[in-house]
């Protein structure tokens, strides 16, 4: 992985921290909206994780891939994908 290990495992243990928060207020019974939001902030901490992970992938395993013509059809197939998982 090409991103900041650490960056990206604070991002993570955020995002573990939200959804623990939110498993809290599930058992606690409290206030649908209130739970709905936490789940909407745990989504977006994820997601700009993510793009931060493509981002990293993209300026160096893909750029890097353009050398060999084999390498780069099986990158860009593999960004692809990813668009195709990430618009559904």
């Amino acid at each position: 992985m090409q991103a900041d290990p650490q960056k990206v495992l604070n991002r993570l243990k955020t995002a573990r921290g939200q959804i623990d928060g939110i498993i809290r207020m599930v058992e606690e019974n409290q206030y649908c909206i209130d739970i709905s939001n936490q789940i909407l902030a745990a989504q977006a901490v994820l997601q700009s994780t993510n793009k931060m992970i493509l981002h990293a992938h993209l300026d160096h395993c893909v750029r890097q891939s353009f050398a060999n013509e084999k390498d780069r059809d099986e990158k860009l197939a593999e960004i692809q994908t990813i668009i195709d998982k990430l618009l559904k």
